[in-house]
Parts: C-alpha cells; sequence; structure tokens
C-alpha cells in the first residue's frame, strides 16, 4: 500500500532528475565556452601581432644575453676579454713605466685608432711636460747637472739648482710641444708611437730606433718624421734664448739636438719592448 500511495512521486522524481543534470550540464558547457573562446581570440590576436624578442632583449639596459654572444664570435675572444692584451694575444702597453714614466704616447700592437685631432695633439703634448713625473726627473737632471757645474752661469747653491731646475723642466716642456703638438699639427702627422709587436729582438730593435725618421701620418700612411727631426730641432733652437749668450752657438744648439734626437730614438726602443719586459719581468699582464 505504501509503495503503491508514493509510486506517482516516485515516478516524477526519476523523471525530473535526468532533465536538471542536462539543464546543470548545458549551463556548465555554455560557462566554459566563452572562456575557451576568449583564450582562442587572445592566442589569435597574439599569433597576428609578431614580437622581436631580440630587438626587445638588445634594448634592456644590460642585455648580457647579447654580449656573450659577441664575445663568442670573436676568434681572439679569450685574449681580448683578457685585460692586458691586445686582440691577437700580445702584452699591451701601459699608461706608465714602472708605475711612473708616462707612457702616453705608445700605442699597443696590432691597435688601429682614428686620428688625433688638433686639440689632442697639444694635450698629450701638455700631458707629457706637466706629468708630476717631469717634476720628479727635473729635479735629479738638475742635481747632476750642478754638480757637474755644466752651467758655470747658474752659480751653486740654491739659487744656481733653482736655476738648473728651471731650465730643465723648459727644455721638457718645449720640446714636447714642438715634437708632440705644433710640428705634427702642421705635417699632419699621428705623435703617437705604434709598437710593432711581432718578429724577433733584431727586427724590433731596428723598428724601435728607426722611428726617428719614420712616422705616419694622420690617415696611417708611412711619411718622414718631420715632427721628431725638425720638432727637436726647433726646441733646441727656442731653449737657446733662456740660456746665457755663449751658448748660442750652432755647436751648441746642433749638440743638444741630436742628444735629444738620440735619447728619443732610445725610448722608443724601449717602449717597443716594455709590455714583454712588464710581463715577463713583473708578472703583470
Amino acid at each position: 500500500m505504501i509503495r503503491s500511495r508514493f509510486a506517482p512521486v516516485l515516478l516524477a522524481l526519476a523523471c525530473t532528475t535526468p532533465v536538471l543534470h542536462a539543464q546543470q550540464t548545458e549551463a556548465a558547457v555554455q560557462t566554459v565556452a566563452p572562456v575557451q573562446t576568449a583564450a582562442n581570440d587572445n592566442a589569435v590576436v597574439a599569433m597576428a601581432i609578431p614580437v622581436d624578442r631580440e630587438a626587445e632583449s638588445s634594448s634592456l639596459p644590460d642585455a648580457p644575453g647579447m654580449e656573450q654572444t659577441q664575445q663568442s664570435q670573436d676568434p681572439h675572444a679569450s685574449n681580448a676579454g683578457q685585460a692586458g692584451h691586445t686582440p691577437s694575444g700580445e702584452p699591451q702597453q701601459t699608461q706608465r713605466i714602472l708605475g711612473i714614466m708616462p707612457n702616453f704616447s705608445a700605442v699597443s700592437a696590432d691597435t688601429k685608432l682614428p686620428p688625433m685631432t688638433v686639440k689632442e695633439k697639444f694635450v698629450l703634448a701638455t700631458r707629457n711636460s706637466f706629468d708630476y713625473s717631469s717634476f720628479v726627473l727635473a729635479a735629479f737632471t738638475a742635481g747632476f747637472a750642478m754638480n757637474g757645474n755644466s752651467y758655470p752661469e747658474f752659480h751653486q747653491g740654491v739659487k744656481g739648482y733653482a736655476r738648473y731646475y728651471w731650465h730643465g723642466l723648459a727644455d721638457t716642456a718645449s720640446e714636447n710641444f714642438m715634437v708632440s703638438g705644433a710640428i705634427p699639427v702642421v705635417f699632419h702627422q699621428d705623435p703617437r708611437y705604434y709598437t710593432l709587436g711581432h718578429g724577433g729582438f733584431k727586427k724590433r730593435a731596428l723598428y724601435g730606433a728607426t722611428r726617428i725618421f719614420v712616422s705616419r701620418s694622420d690617415d696611417g700612411n708611412a711619411m718622414p718624421n718631420y715632427s721628431e727631426i725638425i720638432g727637436a730641432g726647433a726646441a733646441s733652437g727656442i731653449s737657446s734664448l733662456y740660456y746665457p749668450t755663449r751658448y748660442r752657438t750652432w755647436t751648441k744648439v746642433g749638440q743638444k739636438w741630436l742628444t735629444s734626437v738620440l735619447i728619443d730614438g732610445a725610448g722608443y726602443t724601449f717602449k717597443e719592448f716594455w709590455p714583454d719586459i712588464n710581463h715577463k719581468i713583473f708578472h703583470t699582464h
């Protein structure tokens, strides 16, 4: 009796449950479908707008990935990335010799530099003339000159030493401004010393010594070293103007000119081997 009484209710529930289940499933499908459609639309838009990842990464402040790629393409990357070596693996010139003497005009082997401007040539001459080492060197040379009584007219004592001292500074400045400044500007020459860096000792020593006769033009071509020959001669002539009268002769000026040229030749030769000396003896790069 109970079953027969509740049979219509159970039958109604049995029929209603599949309908509700179907409606819920349809609603769920309708809810998910817009999400999938939106995702598909975004994917289509993303595919339609190409993104240049390389340009985007290169615009970053550091972009380390780009830098590493460029270095890996360099056949000499192991040497080029090491401080104190040229791209070909040769030791580099340093700004100073033994940490004291200025070496501002020396260029490392296999290095190509743009031409110097007029201002840069005079700046180089100024740096060489008024570097602190110039004052120290003048102090020593003045002492030796006074001890040897090179110029008796200067006398001895503090006043005599002061005369030797400022004459030495003036000689250094006049030669630097003639050899590295004025004459290179007039003849469009490069006053820097370009290291050879390759070959045997004799070849490199001869190369260094002959740089007093051979130089480079501003465009990189070889030409006579007017800057050294004429510049040193002009500086010797100028220096005679502030020395006692009896030293203003062609002989005295010629002796000073020859001495200056020979000293510069020895300096070029030493600069040629300085990177190797610095590397092998002092074990620095």
